[in-house]
């Protein structure tokens, strides 16, 4: 008999309404549990005691809440949608768009399905095998196919409209997996013939935008809101802090709360008089929300310890290296059918194995196509390392990053001089922030702060604050920038 039990709830497209989480989480900790996740999926994930289990089930199918218990038959539908205002605002990829999308898969998937906006680096694209991806062209998206068990990826040869995304979903799953086709050809004849979409022809691939982490943690203020977001070291959720930020949802009607594929959770729309009562909630349960940036790129497996134990294995090194990642993300596999998003991937695997068993664990480093963690195509840097020797080859495959970027850089620089000849004038001194990395330049102030023009930074108050992240003054950084004319 097991001892305990894996719960998953999917959260379709990452969303969640604030009543619908408190619910499932009070089910949660009448049947003693005390901690969840969210997956890289984007949905909840919680261990059970075997003992509490036919409790919780029982609940859970009282109060209507569909859960798997120990299997992953039907994936989680995930969605760029967390990212959407505060990261960014597609040109016609709206909030009511998503939820169109959302609302057509009236039935549980079993396969992979993403949903993208194509201009964020925030969600990936491809780890679905039905990978939707908005178009420039309004209410049309591109699909991308990755048969299970495959690594291939081919392209749909047609957009489909938004109001015939789920439908065309439901046809492309039901021919991969119960009729045998698996080729592009075949498989669009085998759907096309049997049913019709609006579409129209897809005429050109898409274009991968550079990858760039957005720092996801934290107060951030856009437009006259704030948006919050949390992240835990251990990927270990409080139940009683959920349950006390779903309360607040609740009493300051905020209508949904959004989970990402980097196991953390995002609150939009916060409004300013509402502050103070977030800030005391995150003080009673001694919430941390300025980790460092490097430590917010890495994706690992889903309920395991192993990957996360890794991932700070190599961040002990990075602090004490004072490594430089911006640009990268990082993934680390423990299992061999698991699947992390990362443009740089660690691998492990056994050494030597008999039978089922595996003796002595090695490592091999991979890093995508051009370090895009969307690149579907992996270049093998080193092999089998052991656990010991990993950070500091990690640190090499870091170092060749910069140096490529640096090269590409300097080519770009001595393009535009031959052009333009800009001439240097002086060096201004501003202040970084290190969380988000806004600048306060004292020629221009702040404005949002109320700061005019020309105010030094060592006659700001004391208690000023970044004007996006609220980090103190205290961290902001003096940097050099050079200007130039």
């Amino acid at each position: 008999m097991r001892d305990y039990y894996t719960i998953k709830i999917n959260l379709p497209g990452g969303i969640v309404s604030p009543g619908t989480l408190q619910t499932a989480l009070q089910l949660a900790y009448d049947a003693k549990v005390r901690t969840v996740r969210f997956g890289a999926r984007q949905q909840l994930l919680m261990t059970v005691h075997y003992e509490d289990m036919r409790f919780l089930e029982k609940e859970l199918k009282e109060h209507q809440i569909t859960y798997e218990a120990n299997t992953n038959q039907y994936p989680n539908i995930i969605s760029s949608y967390c990212g959407e205002e505060v990261f960014r605002t597609g040109a016609w990829l709206r909030e009511s768009e998503y939820h169109t999308l959302l609302d057509q898969f009236d039935y549980q998937p079993q396969l992979k399905v993403n949903l993208s906006d194509l201009n964020q680096s925030f969600t990936p694209f491809f780890t679905g095998n039905l990978n939707f991806i908005a178009s420039s062209e309004p209410h049309f998206w591109h699909l991308y196919v990755r048969p299970k068990q495959s690594n291939t990826v081919f392209h749909w040869p047609e957009q489909v409209y938004t109001n015939d995304v789920g439908r065309l979903a439901k046809a492309v799953e039901d021919v991969l997996l119960n009729q045998g086709h698996s080729d592009a050809e075949s498989l669009f004849r085998a759907v096309t013939s049997a049913d019709t979409f609006i579409t129209q022809p897809a005429t050109e691939e898409i274009d991968l935008p550079e990858f760039s982490l957005p720092y996801y943690e934290g107060f951030n203020r856009y437009g006259q809101r704030s948006w919050l977001g949390l992240y835990r070291r251990d990927e270990q959720f409080s139940v009683a802090f959920l349950l006390d930020v779903c309360a607040l949802c609740l009493k300051t009607r905020i209508g949904e709360l959004c989970t990402t594929p980097w196991k953390s959770l995002i609150i939009k729309g916060i409004e300013e008089k509402d502050r103070a009562a977030w800030s005391y909630i995150l003080g009673k349960y001694n919430i941390n929300v300025r980790h460092a940036a490097n430590e917010l790129a890495w994706q690992t497996e889903d309920l395991t310890d192993e990957g996360t134990a890794l991932k700070h294995y190599v961040m002990r090194y990075f602090e004490r290296h004072d490594t430089r990642t911006f640009g990268l993300c990082f993934g680390v596999q423990t299992q061999p059918k698991s699947e992390v998003f990362g443009s740089v991937l660690i691998r492990k695997r056994p050494l030597l194995r008999i039978g089922q068993l595996a003796l002595f664990s090695v490592y091999d480093l991979y890093y995508t196509e051009n370090f895009n963690p969307n690149s579907r195509t992996y270049h093998l840097f080193e092999k089998g390392l052991f656990r010991l020797h990993v950070p500091n080859q990690v640190g090499r495959l870091c170092r060749k990053f910069l140096t490529r970027r640096a090269q590409e850089s300097s080519e770009i620089i001595r393009l535009e001089t031959e052009k333009t000849e800009p001439v240097l004038t002086n060096v201004a001194t501003v202040y970084q922030c290190p969380h988000c990395f806004t600048v306060y330049d004292p020629q221009y102030g702040d404005e949002r702060s109320n700061i005019p023009a020309g105010t030094p930074f060592t006659t700001l108050p004391t208690d000023y604050c970044c004007s996006t992240c609220d980090a103190p003054k205290a961290d902001l950084r003096e940097i050099q920038e050079v200007l130039v004319s």
